[in-house]
């Protein structure tokens, strides 16, 4: 097996399996975004409801994509996490923090106890996509990378102008698809307050896109060198314009599954674009020649091939318990009024 070939399939895979983390997790992170607009008990809890069974098992998807990019680039795996260590463990502590407060909030009925955990649960939820968004953008505009692939960064440094427009924007998708997941998930008086927030939530998230496009288009110039190499690639933003557009109109006219599964899209286009930008590249290196590549990262041809054997018996096994868990707690939320 040609192992520029294993190299390719491992790019590709390694993001398929962070846009479905950012599909699956994605929702569950937004709906910290809206979580302290309403002071009702009952609303908060039956929106931790909504996520309750399968927030876990969206966190999967990043363990497992973690893994494979540890396996089959470990010089990208350790350098991103020996650069960014500090954004890195902060990232950790968000998402251990949320875990705890989803399980432990409504333990004790002590308004003080639940409005600690209900704040626990909505700034770690925004914390974390902003993060991601930042570590992304780093990537994307370019770290300095030794000869050796070294990074020696710290947090002040990532924390720059396009990488924190590339968070806020993440945090603006997360909190779109959040808040639409809502509108699937949640009934009566609070799925039509949810509703409120659909529109204002899209165009906030309109508006970061188109900033954040801008600013590549001005400053991050390898990121559009593909589209303009290859002109047929523009079908891609063009798809992503139209995907985002038709989000409204489905919610609209009440076929929530459609609007939330073009959000779902969304994402993926978006990551494609990334995607499309980056390739091969793992992490870009503001000193030329010193990026770090699908192929000058990989592990060898021998353990991409077999990884590639134990991804093929894997991955339907982590879609089939994904599927099988979204079916059985489908439809609305059925909050008890007695439940705690």
């Amino acid at each position: 097996m040609d192992i520029t070939w294993l190299q390719t399939s491992w790019w590709i895979l390694i993001g398929v399996l962070f846009t479905g983390y950012a599909i699956l997790d994605g929702f569950d992170l937004g709906i910290g975004g809206i979580y302290f607009l309403t002071k009702d008990d009952k609303w908060r809890r039956t929106m931790l409801e909504a996520i309750g069974p399968v927030w876990d098992g969206n966190e999967v998807w990043l363990i497992t994509g973690g893994g494979a990019l540890f396996a089959a680039f470990p010089m990208a795996y350790a350098t991103a996490f020996s650069g960014f260590y500090l954004a890195l463990i902060l990232l950790l502590f968000m998402l251990i923090f949320r875990a705890i407060s989803i399980d432990v909030r409504s333990a004790r009925e002590g308004k003080s106890w639940r409005s600690f955990w209900d704040a626990t649960f909505a700034l770690s939820s925004v914390i974390a996509p902003l993060i991601m968004g930042v570590a992304f953008g780093n990537i994307a505009q370019g770290v300095p990378l030794t000869s050796d692939y070294e990074y020696y960064g710290n947090l002040l440094a990532q924390l720059n102008p396009y990488a924190i427009l590339v968070g806020l924007m993440t945090l603006s998708l997360f909190v779109m698809h959040g808040v639409i997941y809502l509108v699937l998930k949640t009934p009566g008086e609070l799925n039509t307050w949810i509703r409120r927030w659909v529109t204002p939530s899209i165009l906030l998230f309109i508006a970061m896109f188109i900033i954040t496009t801008l600013a590549t288009l001005l400053f991050i110039p390898h990121m559009v060198t593909p589209f303009k190499e290859y002109p047929a690639l523009l079908v891609v933003p063009l798809l992503t314009v139209l995907t985002i557009a038709n989000i409204p109109r489905e919610i609209h006219h009440n076929r929530e599954w459609r609007g939330f599964l073009f959000s779902s899209l969304s994402i993926v286009l978006l990551m494609v674009l990334y995607g499309i930008g980056m390739f091969p590249e793992m992490i870009h290196s503001s000193v030329a020649g010193n990026s770090l590549t699908a192929v000058n990262a990989s592990s060898s041809e021998k353990t991409l091939g077999i990884m590639l054997i134990i991804a093929g018996i894997g991955m339907p096994l982590v879609l089939a318990y994904t599927v099988t868990i979204y079916w059985v707690f489908r439809g609305k939320v059925d909050l008890d009024d007695n439940a705690g």
